[in-house]
């Protein structure tokens, strides 16, 4: 049953990081944004934006931008005069990435505040100026432990309105302190343009900053890169990914609407093997501008494990990738997937042998909303994409695998879903929650429909009502985030759904079951 948040909020134990520079230096990196004969700093290296993802107890990947060819270079310390430096690495960020670089920071105390200082060299030995960010390595005792996710950026045509406040969500999320941010995908809307205005229904004008790459589809690997760089224009942004580390996943938007491996058309072509180029690029700009974990052995893989101390598991999965090309509907053939036999086996292994008292699991569909392009396809027993959920929902129960809890974005409403077999046509499985919560930025719309294959129960649901309208604009209040907290002491995790003038809208506790793990032995057998 919801009660009021009875998380225990931490008391900041560091102040808080201003903003290192000002608009015009960072948009120093955006081409003909910049006026170079403004200031003489624009002869020196610039620095896009840096951010920090992918966090545990002794590593963490560093991210950031140049605005030319330039050599990276790392220092990290305990405290943020960098008085005594833990580490320093360097790596080139070169035009074949956008002039982007990432390296993996180990070696660093688990559960510790820790500062990053980042700055650009360039060939011909100049410096420019640094920029320092922070973030907190994962704990190896059962330290309280607190997360925010959200999803859905820039989003129908809702770009950055510097006097309604920008991205202003980023700031929200800034204040809560948390530890770590899930991005539950759609960071950007790759096929929405970004026009200079757009008509609010009270009449007012919605005034768009604008770019070249955001006024088109995005086609080429330019046009991709063009809808990242611009998210880092605005100023909470920037503020936000300096200060809390991200773990990123990714949904449709970040290559076109519903797309599908092989149902998109791809007016650019495809290769011989028929993979279209679209995703190629959309693919390679994604892992271009996100602070993951390089994996070269695994071919741009999404879908990761993320262990976050003793209390907590993160299992980042994509529905995206490996599904089948055609559209959710009812009567279609029913050998259909959604998340792949390879991905589905590698989360059940990891699943049991999962250590921590909660297993996470980072959706970037939500399971029982009724939508061609999810799972959910109305009442009755599972069929077509159901089928794979149900095979993990029942193995779940039999392997004993307990205290999972299922995030996602996607709807661009937020919403408390509670799963119950007594209520469902399917029964093989356990009670669990599923929390949904965005957009971060883009236009709202109004609660969907749920079936009872699994049988859910929203518990709590918020979104634009039929007075409002679908795609209601961002400056009216109603974009939503997340916020998890897991107590040291208890194991109690509490989900408040918040909004972004950071109201409490909703909240739950959920007690842990002691038997939270089955143990390694089982899990080498599947």
């Amino acid at each position: 049953m919801p009660t009021a948040n009875s998380a225990r909020r931490r008391g900041l134990t560091r102040r808080q990081l201003l903003v290192r520079s000002a608009s015009t230096a960072a948009l120093a990196g955006f081409g003909a944004l910049a006026r170079p004969y403004l200031s003489r700093a624009a002869d020196r290296p610039a620095i896009a934006g840096i951010q920090s993802g992918d966090v545990a107890s002794d590593s963490a990947v560093i991210w950031a931008r140049a605005d030319r060819a330039a050599r990276m270079h790392i220092e990290c310390a305990a405290v943020e005069s960098f008085a005594s430096i833990l580490r320093t690495v360097s790596a080139d960020a070169l035009p074949e990435r956008d002039f982007t670089a990432k390296l993996l920071l180990d070696g660093l105390p688990p559960g510790q505040d820790l500062f990053y200082r980042v700055r650009f060299e360039d060939r011909e030995g100049t410096s420019g100026q640094s920029r320092v960010g922070h973030f907190r390595t994962a704990p190896a005792d059962r330290r309280p432990v607190s997360f925010v996710w959200s999803g859905d950026v820039v989003g129908q045509g809702w770009g950055i309105d510097p006097a309604r406040g920008g991205l202003r969500s980023y700031r929200t999320m800034l204040d809560e302190r948390p530890d770590f941010f899930i991005h539950s995908g759609d960071h950007i809307y790759a096929d929405c343009t970004v026009p200079s205005e757009q008509k609010l229904p009270n009449g007012e004008i919605w005034r768009n900053i604008v770019t070249e790459e955001k006024s088109v589809v995005a086609q080429s690997l330019d046009q991709f890169r063009g809808n990242y760089k611009y998210n880092w224009l605005d100023e909470s942004f920037r503020a936000f990914h300096a200060e809390v580390p991200m773990f990123a996943q990714w949904d449709d938007h970040e290559v076109a609407d519903d797309w599908s491996p092989l149902g998109t058309t791809d007016a650019t072509g495809y290769e011989a093997d028929g993979s279209s180029r679209l995703v190629a690029r959309a693919r390679r700009a994604f892992h271009e501008f996100m602070p993951m974990r390089l994996m070269p052995e695994r071919d741009g893989r999404v879908y990761r494990k993320i262990p976050y101390g003793p209390l907590l598991d993160v299992f980042i999965i994509d529905m995206r990738s490996y599904r089948d090309s055609s559209w959710n509907k009812q009567g279609d053939p029913d050998h259909a997937c959604i998340l792949g036999q390879s991905q589905l086996a590698w989360l059940k292994r990891e699943l049991v042998a999962s250590d921590a008292v909660w297993k996470v699991i980072a959706a970037d569909l939500p399971i029982g909303l009724v939508s061609l392009d999810a799972v959910a396809l109305g009442d009755g027993p599972p069929a077509r994409r159901e089928h794979e959920i149900a095979d993990l929902l029942s193995f779940m129960k039999r392997a004993g695998v307990r205290n999972t809890v299922w995030l996602t974005a996607d709807m661009h409403y937020t919403a408390a879903h509670h799963y119950d077999p007594n209520r469902a046509v399917f029964q093989e499985f356990e009670p669990f929650w599923e929390f949904v919560s965005g957009p971060l930025h883009a236009g709202t719309w109004s609660p969907g429909e749920l079936d009872n294959t699994f049988g859910p129960k929203a518990m709590y649901q918020k979104g634009c009502s039929a007075e409002q309208g679908d795609n209601l604009a961002p400056c009216f209040g109603l974009q939503f985030f997340g916020r998890v907290d897991i107590d040291g002491k208890t194991g109690v995790m509490t989900v408040t759904l918040k909004d972004v003038d950071n109201h409490d809208l909703w909240s739950v506790d959920i007690e842990p079951r002691p038997d939270a793990r089955p143990g390694q032995i089982m899990a080498q057998h599947i």
